[in-house]
């Protein structure tokens, strides 16, 4: 991905495979961050999110090609690069004897840039009891703390694995707010995965989608978004054309003189269109809920519109 704000790479990835066993996890992965972002991550279950992410900190390492992180490769990430790494892993693994406030004062012992203000902030928004113990919290609680702690040593590099899997909707909200006061400071990435995918759209200006293994796209958001397009159209005089003079189409719904076309943005101007169809033609936007699925179609064979 390229950036004006800065040539510095966080992350590169290059031609990274993993396999556990006879199963192949990661395909052939090549990708760059830079700093400044929020970048999506999203893809079916078991599509090999998780695993990518856990090779950015050395968690995993790579069966093929290599994974660089802070310029390091990730499994020589030493201790002063990771104090740069922030992690919340979906599961939010946490000392369970410990109380709230505990875990707290013992992670911020570790880290000079340990932001007061900031912690709490979200102990407040986020409603956490610091006398409770980590044991018995809800996960909902526990995802909640495991945010607080990575994000109030303000990290240059914050990971979060489906960090909102388990919150309630107004401490996703919180959440996101989050997310967006991180990216005013031009020096700091987020890489979020997620499968709320109106969530993700709502902070993201970078996503990557991976199926089965392999990187389907890696692209600014706002160009995925103009990529794709539900065109209107309404003859201006009797029926459209039985053929319409659109490649990569996914779905078309019609009847007579009027259709619904869903597909990638056509080499052809609306003017064109207009012109060559003889009729009205409104673009309308899609969510970024609705191109998802279309993303996978895409990566099978091209598919031409011929009868409709």
């Amino acid at each position: 991905m390229q950036s004006e704000k800065d040539n510095k790479k966080l992350i590169e990835v290059i031609s990274l495979g993993k396999s556990f066993a006879n199963n192949e996890v990661l395909k052939n992965i090549s990708f760059q961050v830079e700093p400044g972002h929020i970048i999506g991550l999203v893809g079916p279950n078991s599509g090999g999110k998780s695993t990518l992410l856990r090779h950015l900190i050395g968690m995993y390492l790579p069966t093929r090609g290599s994974c660089l992180t802070l310029g390091v490769e990730a499994a020589n990430l030493t201790p002063e690069h990771l104090a740069n790494i922030g992690y919340v892993h979906q599961e939010a693994s946490l000392m369970s004897w410990m109380s709230c406030g505990e875990i707290i004062k013992y992670v911020a012992a570790h880290y000079k840039t340990w932001n007061r203000d900031l912690e709490k902030h979200l102990v407040d928004i986020f409603e956490l009891s610091l006398k409770q113990k980590v044991g018995v919290m809800s996960p909902g609680q526990r995802q909640k703390l495991s945010i607080l702690l990575a994000a109030c040593f303000e990290p240059q590099l914050l990971i979060l694995d489906e960090p909102a899997s388990a919150l309630d909707p107004m401490a996703r909200k919180v959440f996101l707010e989050l997310l967006l006061d991180i990216l005013q400071d031009s020096e700091r990435t987020v890489l979020i995965s997620s499968h709320i995918l109106s969530d993700v759209e709502k902070v993201i200006d970078h996503i990557m989608v991976l199926g089965e293994g392999q990187l389907l796209k890696d692209c600014c958001f706002d160009d995925l978004r103009e990529d794709y397009v539900k065109l209107e159209l309404m003859s201006l005089a009797g029926d459209l054309p039985t053929i319409l003079p659109f490649r990569h189409v996914f779905s078309c719904e019609r009847n007579g003189g009027h259709a619904m076309v869903t597909m990638r943005r056509s080499e052809l101007s609306l003017d064109e269109i207009r012109s060559r169809l003889n009729c009205e033609a409104t673009p309308h936007p899609l969510s970024f809920e609705e191109i998802y699925p279309l993303i996978f179609k895409q990566s099978r064979p091209a598919q031409e519109l011929s009868h409709v």
